[in-house]
């Protein structure tokens, strides 16, 4: 990124004021389409026939340079109010089959040195020397001057971008066939002319006959996917991301923000610039926010007289020439409330019942809890308080957690000063995610809304965070009042002489919380939307994103990865440049308001959930990209064998390993999928199939959601540079790992989703349950013949055994095509490998509990059930994955299931296992019928 530019280059984007940002409509949404196609001869010589330049200085192929972002760019967010049977191989072919599909490098990487143990791993789009020899003709036929296909087919240059090139499909081939006036036809030209229509003729049969690849049929260009995944790999600039994480960092820039709005105008415009999108669109939605007023908050020690004290609330000044927001909780209850303060460890339900049972009278208090501890969900930390009868909630940040107890704090190390609050949204995302008051449907702006009274999905006592700087004096405050808490309550860091107490009670301070609100039930708020158009299946999408609001500078969450995104926007748009296209349709996304609710990405899923559930394949989700140098990964099943392949071809920028190796030495496993970022409503209300990843540090290792969360801090301890001098090494790693998985499913012929290891995971899913139903039997003293959990087990093995079958057809097609066709798949193939595509990217969705008539069998439910989903939360649509009911950022498995036992509803739970048990089975048989 060039460095000294200032905010002028942006000043045409205008950033409205606060009152503007937060009650008009906005008025930027709009379509692009790319320009027009340009060439350059040697990287696409490269990426054709798997020769291009590896050297190549990455900064030449960047499409503009990044600007430097400007302090004057800040704003005050807060402050200013077919039949698929599988044939047996032909016996004799083999040895030599096998040799052959080696050869186009089909073979999976495995553990074992028998080749028998291997997968077939399809590499799409193979090169065979007869494809070579065509595309050399092809090259000959070039050089003649007839309309092009390709012109017509790409996208039609915006009239705005200044290209006189044609705008219509009909200008576009008089424009490409016209012949200059002072040509004269003569005898040569007549006969070379008879020749050219009688190879175009040839061309054709071939095409009629299947000759040719379904590929060439499609007219895309036959890039060497190999050399592919080398240049995106190889181009991935560093520096770049730097710079883009530089800007992203500038100014604080909450949901629904003239900040937001800002960065929000500003990517999208660098998308345009960068040409790789066939459509870039705002799309707005109109959702219930709320800011904190200035003078709208306090917390006191109020009594007894000698003891009155006013806390800080607000942090120090991360920069002394910066605007930063104040601290708040999003989506916290508006109030002001009064009562003797108590100190409840973690507040979870068990830690309220702990004080209730050792004589603690929690009616009318303030509840005084710490971040992750026993309820890793701050939400429902407040919740809890609130069930239990307390007025109000404050929420500190222990040093023992992520402060002084761990180390060196920010500036002079890594973790959270003692002036830093962690803001964070109290909505509870695992009853209702999305905007609360539109639960189910899309926040378009004429949308029914449901009242924030009484919600499911909100709180209803005020809250607020606060640092360990006025904790501190809160907690010594107690000294003497109530009993000793347990060992395992006391935080603080080491050798803290300090006592710590219950509180509560008549000696009890009394404490007095004010938070007063701006609220707004119509916020507008932006989604950033951009589209390449897959050239196979153009109605399918892999979709890729991230969230860009952030609590304030948000370097870690989610600049890391919004800068990252930004790079790889940058990479696609090269290879769009070079004439590639995805076989599917990618689609790029940076989502609003993420931080209160998951809302931008939930309210876009609502509004398009037919079509989702449809033709959405897969989706991408970054989100917290870099914080420290271990790779971690959550998703479903199917993303396995994918992401063990990318990983076997990415290293780790300090110890040369690849990052397979590390994931094997560290025994890591991709985990379950909880209630934590934007992959949720796609995963479970859409039934698409998600994977998130990112680098991590130590737990808690950043000083997550605080003003300190800088570009400085990723500097020096999120990604400091590399034994080579290079800056945010792990940026670019985490950005070849993301741009490799995407390729991996938009870009190969068989969407490589593995359904053996989602049924192997099945059957694991359904023995934890087993145990677990076993100790809430024992624990409630019942039968074990209350409920029978058979038909999951039945309908587990029944899916291992589906699923097997079915992926044996990736053996069958690879020796048909690859090995005894040499690559030329015709007419007859290539349906079955759509067909086949079809039910493997549909497969998550046939997992959800949906109105089915076949399914819906009084029968499995006694009476029949008015709605779907799990109970009382029935926006949560899957039958394996959703968060846990009192654990939402934890992954669970059959949840519907858990509710019940949670609830003792041993009825419940024989129903809804039942109900698991038939979406499995019937999965599995769709997957042959």
């Amino acid at each position: 990124m060039a460095n000294g530019e200032g905010r002028g280059q942006y000043a045409h984007l205008p950033i409205p004021s606060y009152e503007e940002a937060t009650s008009r409509p906005s008025s930027s949404s709009g379509q692009h389409q790319g320009p027009s196609q340009t060439s350059d001869d040697a990287e696409r010589q490269g990426l054709l026939f798997g020769q291009g330049d590896r050297n190549a200085d990455a900064t030449t192929r960047r499409p503009g340079t990044h600007r430097a972002p400007a302090v004057e760019s800040a704003r005050s967010s807060v402050d200013s109010g077919s039949d698929l049977s599988i044939p047996e191989m032909v016996e004799g072919e083999g040895t030599d089959a096998r040799r052959q599909v080696e050869q186009f490098d089909y073979m999976e990487p495995g553990d074992s040195e028998d080749p028998t143990q291997s997968r077939l791993y399809h590499r799409p789009r193979i090169r065979t020397k007869f494809s070579q020899h065509l595309t050399s003709i092809g090259a000959t036929l070039s050089a003649i001057r007839i309309p092009s296909l390709r012109s017509l087919y790409a996208p039609v240059a915006n009239a705005e971008s200044g290209s006189n090139e044609p705008q219509t499909w009909r200008e576009r081939v008089r424009a490409s066939a016209r012949v200059p006036g002072q040509m004269t036809i003569s005898i040569p030209i007549f006969a070379r002319l008879v020749g050219l229509f009688t190879i175009a003729a040839l061309i054709w049969f071939l095409f009629a006959i299947e000759v040719f690849p379904n590929n060439l049929n499609k007219m895309g260009m036959h890039f060497d996917p190999e050399s592919v995944r080398i240049y995106v790999q190889e181009h991935i600039d560093a520096e770049s991301i730097q710079g883009y994480l530089y800007h992203i960092t500038s100014f604080d820039h909450v949901a629904g923000t003239e900040g937001d709005l800002y960065l929000a105008r500003w990517m999208e415009e660098r998308w345009k610039e960068m040409g790789v999108f066939d459509q870039v669109a705002l799309l707005d939605y109109y959702v219930y926010l709320n800011y904190p007023t200035k003078d709208g908050r306090s917390v006191e020690i109020v009594s007894p007289e000698d003891r009155k004290w006013t806390a800080a609330l607000e942090e120090d000044s991360a920069y002394r020439d910066r605007q930063q927001s104040l601290a708040w909780h999003g989506h916290s209850r508006s109030g002001e409330v009064e009562g003797p303060l108590v100190y409840a460890n973690g507040g979870s339900r068990e830690d309220f019942a702990y004080l209730q049972g050792h004589g603690v009278n929690l009616n009318g208090t303030i509840a005084l809890v710490k971040y992750y501890s026993t309820q890793g969900d701050r939400a429902l930390k407040v919740k809890a308080a609130e069930e239990a009868g307390c007025v109000g909630a404050l929420i500190y940040s222990d040093p023992a957690d992520d402060g002084a107890g761990k180390g060196l704090t920010y500036p002079a190390g890594a973790w959270r000063p003692a002036d830093g609050v962690q803001r964070g949204s109290v909505s509870l995302m695992s009853w209702v995610v999305g905007d609360p008051l539109t639960p189910g449907w899309a926040s378009t702006l004429d949308a029914q809304r449901v009242s924030k009274d009484h919600n499911p999905g909100l709180v209803n006592i005020p809250s607020l965070p606060l640092a360990w700087r006025d904790a501190e004096i809160l907690l010594k405050s107690l000294d003497g009042v109530g009993e000793e808490v347990p060992r395992e309550w006391v935080g603080g860091t080491n050798g803290l002489p300090m006592n710590w107490f219950t509180g509560g009670g008549d000696k009890a301070p009394v404490v007095h919380l004010k938070n007063l609100n701006d609220e707004n039930p119509l916020q507008t708020i932006w989604n950033l939307q951009g589209i390449i158009q897959g050239i196979e299946a153009p109605e399918k999408k892999v979709i890729v994103g991230n969230h860009r609001d952030s609590w304030c500078f948000g370097a870690v969450d989610p600049g890391s990865g919004s800068a990252v995104m930004m790079e790889l926007v940058s990479i696609f748009g090269a290879l769009r440049k070079l004439g590639w296209r995805p076989l599917r349709t990618i689609e790029f996304a940076s989502w609003d308001a993420e931080e209160y609710n998951l809302v931008g990405s939930t309210e876009y899923v609502e509004d398009k959930i037919d079509y989702l559930r449809e033709n959405a394949i897969a989706y991408l989700n970054v989100d917290v990209g870099v914080s420290g140098s271990k790779f971690r990964a959550a998703g479903s099943p199917v993303w396995q064998r994918s992401l063990l392949r990318v990983l076997d071809r990415v290293t780790d920028p300090h110890t040369n390993e690849t990052l397979r190796q590390l994931w094997d030495e560290g025994h890591s496993k991709l985990e379950g999928l909880g209630a934590g970022s934007d992959y949720v409503a796609f995963q479970d209300i859409a039934g698409t199939s998600s994977i998130d990843f990112g680098f991590e540090g130590p737990e808690h290792g950043f000083p997550y959601h605080s003003c300190y969360e800088t570009f400085e801090w990723m500097q020096r301890f999120g990604d400091p540079k590399g034994v080579d001098g290079g800056f945010l090494p792990y940026h670019r790693t985490l950005a070849q790992i993301w741009a490799l998985l995407i390729l991996e499913i938009a870009d190969r012929p068989l969407i490589p989703f593995d359904l053996r290891t989602y049924a192997d995971a099945m059957m694991h899913y359904a023995e934890e349950l087993s145990e677990d139903a076993t100790k809430a039997l024992n624990a409630a003293s019942v039968s074990t013949s209350s409920f029978n959990l058979d038909p999951i087990f039945a309908a587990a093995s029944f899916l291992k055994e589906a699923t097997a079958e079915f992926h044996a057809f990736e053996d069958t097609w690879a020796t048909q095509v690859l090995a005894n066709a040499g690559g030329m798949e015709n007419r007859k193939w290539l349906l079955k490998r759509l067909e086949y595509n079809e039910r493997i990217s549909r497969f998550e969705t046939d997992l959800l509990d949906l109105a089915d008539p076949d399914l819906d069998d009084p029968r499995l439910n006694g009476k029949g059930r008015k709605k779907t989903g799990i109970p009382g939360r029935e926006q949560f649509k899957h039958v394996i994955f959703g968060p846990q009911a009192w654990s939402g950022y934890d992954e669970a498995y059959f949840p519907a299931v858990r509710d019940m036992l949670a609830a003792g509803n041993w009825t419940g739970v024989q129903e809804y296992a039942d109900i698991a048990a038939a979406r499995m089975r019937r999965a599995g048989e769709r997957l042959s019928e």
